[in-house]
Order: structure tokens, then C-alpha cells, then sequence
């Protein structure tokens, strides 16, 4: 009996090996998909900031340039328009197959679903772009990870893919969109393992690594080849180690403290129905705030970078650091679309500053060292207390500032603020990854 004919070449990309590699180069095009969204949607983010305020340049910057009164009128308009397109968009989708229910990136990885909502990813991908442009006290980057992984979502459903090799692409889009933001391509891929997942999963290790290497190669070449955060050359002293053990107990109580207030903040506004009065009051609050400390506004990275090159004197980083907490509180909780995540770099990196200028009044300076180097640690450190994920916070800032010579007190301190927060309880930012198992 004649043996079968070898299959066409076309056809053999179906045999393990073949599905491996064409999975691989999906990853890769996800991964281009991410950058290109990531690039799009800073620009529009640009283009409402000049809409909003004749400025470019920076939100701070742009909140510095105007008076009070148009900083309060600019953040409540802001406010109102977001809430109306969320309350148009959420009419929009009821309209479609799969109703108003949005299903967050998050939850879909850990569940192993693909089936993200279409019309609420784009209602909430322009809500976002309001609030953010008009000087919520948001991060800009939740939606950009949130459309990297849609994007990725519908690539996944529209090929014959098998259910594992979909959800696969799904985490490929997150981990390059969590690269390309944050200019950390390992932290996407630790963001993906520890809590979108929750658990090492090998095949999607060579994927998920490709498409972020792929994401943040475009950022690199085409976008800004450097950190995101620039730090001078910062050096460790013999005392480091153990004064990032002490500050992780002030660092995991911040970050405690700061999701506390979250959920208050937005079980008050949860009792407004519409999302036009809870939006707008969340936007003219902030606004409000705003007339008194411009810095609050946006995600804080200006911000972070002065107090990275040591330039803020902790008086004044105590009051933003403040304002900055209450207005984040007010934004996220009134339900304005976008991240907590940069504003909690802002919060560790003011934390760890004040708490190392505040030791250098009554210690020597041999024995506290450089605030900037506290500022670092505390940036990870009330991540890692805020997201319950110590070893994605090392990675992630370590990754941002190029400060690799603090590993060892930065990783000291996630870890006492990780165990301080989840000892306190709450809710930490992305939910529990292994509750989502079970």
C-alpha cells in the first residue's frame, strides 16, 4: 500500500512546530499593534490637552499656564464631557450583541476569555481621553494597555485559533501594551505572569516575551530611546539596606491607606446614578483642588521626574503629595476611565523623598544617604503595596529608571510593604490573581 503524499507546504504550518511559529508571529504582530495603539493614543491624548488648554507640553506645565478659574471651569467641563460620552457610549452598547457589560482585560486573562466588549472598549477609550486631557488626576496608560489587549482580543477571534492559543494572544497584548507604556518590556511580561495570570504558564512565556521585546523595540526606534524616568548616577550605602526595611513599613501603609481611600471615595460617588452629575462633580472637585496646587493634575510624571533629580524640598512635596492623593481619590472614584498605577509612582517616589529629607534634619547624612535614592525605593515600594505584586514593582521601576544599582533595598522594601499591606487587608488595584482560580 502507496503511503500518503506529504501535505503541501501551506498546510504543514498546522503541525505542532508550525503552529508554534505562526503562534510566535502573531506575538510579534501583536506586539507592533500595541506600539501603534500606544503612539495613536498619546497623540490624541496631546491633541485634547491642546484643545482644553492652548498646551502641549505637559499637563503640570499646561495647569501652570492658566489661571485658577479656567484650571476649575477646564476640569469640570472635562469632567462633564467624559460622563456624557460614557452615558451615550453605555446607550450605544446596550444596542449591540453584547449589551453594556464591559469585561476588563484583567478579568478576561484570568478567565481565559477573548470576548472583550467592542463598543464599551471604545466609549471608554474616549471617556479616557477626556478626563486625562482635561487634568483628571489619572493615569493615561490604562487605556492605552486596555485597547492593546482589544486590539489583540479581535486578531485572536478573527483566526482559527484554538481557545489556549487565543487567550495566549490576549496576555501578549497586555504584556506589550504594559512594555510600550512604561518603556518595561520584562515588567510586562512579570504584569502578565503575576497578576493577570497568576501563575507560570510555559507556552505563553516565548509569546508573551516576543511581543513585548516587539512593542517596545518600535517604542525605542521610532518613539524615544530612552528610560522614562531619568536618574542621575545614584549610589547604595552600607546603611541602605536597612533603612529600605524600616521605610517598606511607612511605604506599606501608604499604599494600604491609599486603596482604603479609593473604595471610600468611590462608594460616596456610587451614589450618584448618572455618570454626567458623578463625572462632572469628580472633575470640578479636582478642579477645585487644582486652583490651589496645579500639580495635581495628570498622571504625575513631571512630578516624579523633579523629585527624581532632587528638586523639590519636602515642604512642597508634602503638600502635593497630599493634594495629589485627594485628587487621585476624587478622579478614580467619581468613575473617570484610567490608571491608578503612575499616580502610585508618584505617591512612593514623594513618600520616600520626604521621609529621607524629614531623616536628614536629625541623622547624618552617612547614615540616610540621598533622598533620590528613597524616592526610588518608595516608588516600588507602595506599587508593590497597592498591586500585591512585589517582584513586578522591583522589575517595572527598576526597568523605568535604569537604577538597577538599588535592586537590593528596592526588592527589601516591596517586600515589607507588600506583607504590611496584604497584612492590613483591602482590595489591592487588580484584584487577587489566585481568588480568580478557584
Amino acid at each position: 500500500m502507496a503511503s500518503p503524499p506529504n501535505p503541501p507546504p501551506l498546510f504543514r504550518l498546522f503541525r505542532p512546530a508550525g503552529r508554534t511559529l505562526r503562534l510566535w508571529l502573531l506575538a510579534m504582530l501583536v506586539g507592533v499593534l500595541a506600539a501603534t495603539a500606544t503612539v495613536l493614543l498619546r497623540a490624541a491624548a496631546r491633541g485634547v490637552e491642546w484643545l482644553a488648554t492652548g498646551h502641549t507640553g505637559g499637563l503640570v506645565d499646561a495647569a501652570l499656564s492658566l489661571p485658577p478659574w479656567q484650571r476649575v471651569l477646564v476640569g469640570c467641563v472635562g469632567g462633564l464631557l467624559a460622563g456624557a460620552v460614557l452615558a451615550l457610549g453605555n446607550a450605544w452598547a446596550r444596542r449591540g450583541p453584547a449589551g453594556d457589560k464591559h469585561l476588563d482585560y484583567i478579568d478576561a486573562a484570568r478567565h481565559s476569555r477573548v470576548d472583550l466588549n467592542d463598543r464599551t472598549t471604545h466609549t471608554r477609550t474616549l471617556s479616557a481621553l477626556l478626563s486625562v486631557g482635561t487634568g483628571a488626576s489619572i493615569g493615561r496608560e490604562g487605556p492605552m494597555v486596555q485597547m492593546a489587549a482589544w486590539l489583540a482580543a479581535r486578531l485572536a477571534r478573527a483566526l482559527p485559533l484554538s481557545d489556549q492559543e487565543r487567550t495566549t494572544l490576549l496576555v501578549c497584548g497586555i504584556a506589550a501594551g504594559i512594555g510600550a507604556v512604561y518603556h518595561a518590556p520584562v515588567a510586562g511580561v512579570v504584569f502578565v505572569l503575576e497578576l493577570a495570570l497568576g501563575f507560570w504558564v510555559p507556552h505563553a512565556v516565548a509569546p508573551v516575551l516576543i511581543a513585548s521585546a516587539t512593542a517596545n523595540a518600535l517604542i525605542y526606534w521610532l518613539v524615544q530611546p530612552l528610560p522614562l524616568y531619568a536618574v542621575p548616577r545614584l549610589d547604595m550605602l552600607p546603611t541602605s539596606l536597612g533603612a529600605a526595611l524600616l521605610a517598606g513599613l511607612v511605604f506599606g501603609a501608604v499604599g494600604w491607606a491609599l486603596l482604603v481611600l479609593l473604595e471610600r471615595v468611590r462608594q460616596v460617588f456610587g451614589r450618584i446614578a448618572s455618570p454626567v452629575a458623578r463625572l462632572g462633580l469628580g472633575g470640578l472637585c479636582t478642579g477645585l483642588l487644582s486652583a490651589l496646587v496645579p500639580q495635581v493634575w495628570g498622571n504625575g510624571y513631571s512630578v516624579v521626574s523633579s523629585v527624581l533629580q532632587g528638586q523639590v524640598l519636602w515642604q512642597t512635596l508634602a503638600l502635593v503629595l497630599a493634594a495629589k492623593v485627594l485628587a487621585t481619590a476624587l478622579s478614580s472614584g467619581s468613575g473617570a476611565i484610567g490608571g491608578v498605577f503612575t499616580p502610585s509612582l508618584l505617591v512612593g517616589a514623594a513618600s520616600g523623598s520626604v521621609l529621607a529629607q524629614l531623616a536628614l534634619l536629625a541623622l547624618p547624612a552617612a547614615w540616610v544617604g540621598d533622598a533620590k535614592v528613597m524616592a526610588v525605593v518608595g516608588m516600588a515600594a507602595v506599587l508593590a503595596a497597592v498591586t500585591h505584586a512585589p517582584l513586578m514593582a522591583v522589575v517595572m521601576v527598576m526597568e523605568m529608571t535604569q537604577a538597577f544599582q538599588l535592586t537590593l533595598p528596592t526588592m527589601l522594601a516591596c517586600g515589607v510593604a507588600y506583607a504590611v499591606s496584604t497584612q492590613f487587608g483591602g482590595r489591592p488595584l487588580y484584584g487577587n490573581p489566585i481568588e480568580a482560580h478557584r
